[in-house]
């Protein structure tokens, strides 16, 4: 259990970059690391994953603690990688409350996003061998990838390769077919409240924690429609304050809520928002992780998941290749992912503490040259 806690709340400091650079980094901490689970089994989390709502990341954190510690382990691998984000949210929200500004910590976080870089493709060259078993699901992989670089979201490719497998492995074994359960939205739900409480912000943030598909950044959209449009409780203005915390803080985005329940209620606020953006992925996790054992055994099931995982691999690919893009036409960008490419291909001991670390200097002392 304290290996648990030292390992997540480990990446939970360093895991800059997005969902891809999170499950990157557990990639090469779990298995290649310690060996908890095989490259299949890890697959087989991520693809799962995929179909439930939440921050994907915190997620697969919540799953590999289960297949290392059961129920506590479930529990304490969120919680360790969840906690760093919150309490630095936390802080920078104190300090921007107290003198109006956020601190200009900035040039150091110029480099991170692109260091990691070559984490996250030597995790999908890994996971793209596992995933990617047959020609069909490469095709399957490739063309997710593209309809993704090209903006079709990340749910409805994954639910549409899902039901993809499930009739194709239908049609060959001449099987029935089943029912999907795809989850209501809850957004518009009237709170029995308006006025802004402790209860009210944490109902406000687990209606939108229980339709989150895709990217945590999709949570940006929503809390312009549920709080500043809707409910009036904040400006555009410290939404954007909000936003910019959440782009350069570890761990998942979705801290971003920490921010705003402080802005909205202080100490009270911070805690229920955070409370309502990760217990729904807390419960689903826990529900999720009981049935993946008759999923594997089921035939038709497993063939779904294959596809799926498939599907993950093709979404990494893209988020790797746009990512990498993106990167390529500022040459201090540019200059630090392929010092991250070359290390991670070459020196492929070297931890991800370092990767990060070194960006974030590399960021700071080219942003000095101008």
């Amino acid at each position: 259990m304290l290996e648990i806690i030292f390992v997540f709340f480990k990446l939970g400091c360093i895991a800059f970059g997005g969902p891809a650079a999170h499950i990157a980094m557990m990639e090469k901490e779990i298995i290649k690391k310690r060996k908890w689970m095989t490259h299949e089994d890890f697959l087989d989390l991520i693809g799962i994953t995929n179909i439930i709502p939440g921050p994907n990341s915190t997620q697969m954190t919540m799953q590999c603690g289960y297949f290392r510690g059961g129920n506590i382990g479930l529990i304490l691998a969120g919680t360790a990688f969840i906690l760093p984000a919150v309490l630095i949210t936390l802080l920078f929200a104190i300090a921007f409350v107290r003198y109006g500004s956020l601190p200009s910590i900035e040039p150091f976080f110029l480099g991170i996003k692109p260091a990691v870089i070559g984490i996250i493709l030597m995790a999908t060259i890994k996971l793209s061998k596992k995933g990617f078993k047959n020609n069909i699901l490469i095709a399957t992989g490739i063309t997710v990838a593209l309809l993704s670089i090209f903006g079709v979201n990340e749910f409805i490719l994954i639910i549409g390769i899902a039901f993809l497998g499930f009739t194709i492995h239908s049609m060959k074994n001449k099987s029935k077919k089943l029912r999907s359960l795809i989850p209501g939205l809850l957004l518009f739900i009237k709170p029995t409240t308006i006025s802004i409480s402790g209860i009210s912000i944490f109902w406000s943030f687990i209606k939108i924690a229980f339709i989150l598909y895709g990217s945590g950044y999709v949570l940006i959209a929503y809390v312009d429609s549920e709080l500043v449009e809707r409910l009036e409780w904040l400006t555009k203005e410290e939404l954007l304050d909000a936003i910019a915390v959440g782009q350069f803080t570890p761990g998942p985005v979705l801290t971003t809520a920490t921010f705003i329940g402080y802005q909205l209620n202080g100490f009270i606020g911070a805690i229920t928002a955070s409370l309502g953006m990760f217990l729904p992925s807390f419960i689903l996790v826990a529900i999720l992780v009981k049935i993946i054992p008759f999923i594997k055994k089921s035939k038709i099931l497993s063939t779904t998941l294959e596809y799926i995982n498939a599907a993950a691999v093709g979404i990494m690919i893209a988020v790797t290749m746009k990512l990498s893009f993106s990167f390529l036409f500022n040459w201090r960008y540019c200059a630090i992912m392929m010092v991250s490419i070359t290390l991670t291909y070459f020196f492929k001991k070297i931890s991800s503490v370092w990767i990060v670390f070194g960006g974030a200097i590399l960021g700071y002392l080219l942003n000095l040259i101008g």
